[in-house]
């Protein structure tokens, strides 16, 4: 017995100095930027690899159905709220939320309306400013085409475990000092978390969106994670369950339209919506 466990102690000494001789061989503090950025890139063509390649990339929009779990500000659960999400890629989104789907959030670049039990009215500023600024942070939108614009740079970040996963960790700034950081698994290449740090304007705080993506799932030829969890500042945000997802849905030509909406509410709004009408 003594025999055998000497001889595993032996071997998983070996493997232990073999790991640490090739984190020292990748080690980012010690490679020069082109060696770091070069690096950087090829982990990010391996993630895209593996959510799709091309058919990622030419992915115009996305509808997706399931439950998000809603927390308040102690960390505590506050209820389960169903949904259904579509995204028309870069810069629009609507989310029908309810069993009747008579609630509604419409997101079309620098504008926005909801949807409510009594009309359509324009989202508040603040509301369509926090899109504009979520837009900066989506993976998707960088991982398409924000990751060519002038000023982004791309630098390897080092080796780790992340939820008992290995993953190689990329770091990437853009012009206005946004940093992305992706933990991306060595093996799947697939990404299982990013950290997004931004800094307030007006106070100077430091902003930490963390991002945790799991149960991926091929859709179409695209890998998709149908688990979704966001914290802020340490703080649970929200978790999102996803049931089904559909790869450019058939969508109506005016479905991220303000009309769209009107259209929904005369057949959804009951009492308000027929005296409306």
């Amino acid at each position: 017995m003594r025999v055998r466990l000497r001889g595993a102690a032996f071997w998983l000494a070996i493997a232990t100095l073999l790991a640490v001789t090739a984190a020292r061989g990748q080690n980012p503090d010690t490679m020069d930027p082109e060696q770091s950025a070069a690096k950087g890139k090829q982990i990010i063509g391996q993630l895209i690899d593996a959510l799709g390649g091309p058919l990622y990339l030419s992915v115009n929009s996305l509808g997706c159905e399931g439950r998000i779990a809603q927390f308040g500000h102690s960390g505590d659960l506050t209820g389960f709220v169903t949904f259904k999400d579509y995204w028309g890629y870069p810069d629009k989104k609507r989310t029908d939320a309810g069993k009747k789907g008579n609630i509604i959030d419409l997101y079309v670049g620098d504008q926005g309306w909801t949807l409510d039990r009594s009309g359509v009215s324009e989202e508040p500023a603040t509301a369509v400013s926090d899109f504009q600024a979520m837009l900066k942070r989506d993976v998707n939108n960088l991982l398409r085409s924000r990751i060519h614009e002038e000023g982004i740079a791309i630098r390897f970040g080092g080796i780790g475990v992340v939820d008992l996963h290995q993953v190689d960790w990329v770091e990437i700034e853009d012009h206005e000092e946004r940093v992305f950081r992706l933990a991306v698994d060595h093996s799947s290449h697939l990404l299982v978390r990013s950290v997004v740090v931004t800094k307030d304007e007006d106070t100077g705080t430091r902003r930490e969106d963390v991002t945790m993506y799991t149960n991926y799932q091929f859709k179409d030829g695209v890998q998709l994670p149908m688990q979704v969890s966001r914290e802020r500042d340490g703080r649970r945000v929200y978790q999102v369950f996803y049931e089904g997802c559909q790869l450019n849905p058939p969508l109506p030509a005016d479905f991220f339209t303000k009309a769209a909406l009107e259209r929904r509410f005369a057949e959804v709004g009951g009492k308000a919506a027929k005296e409306k009408k």
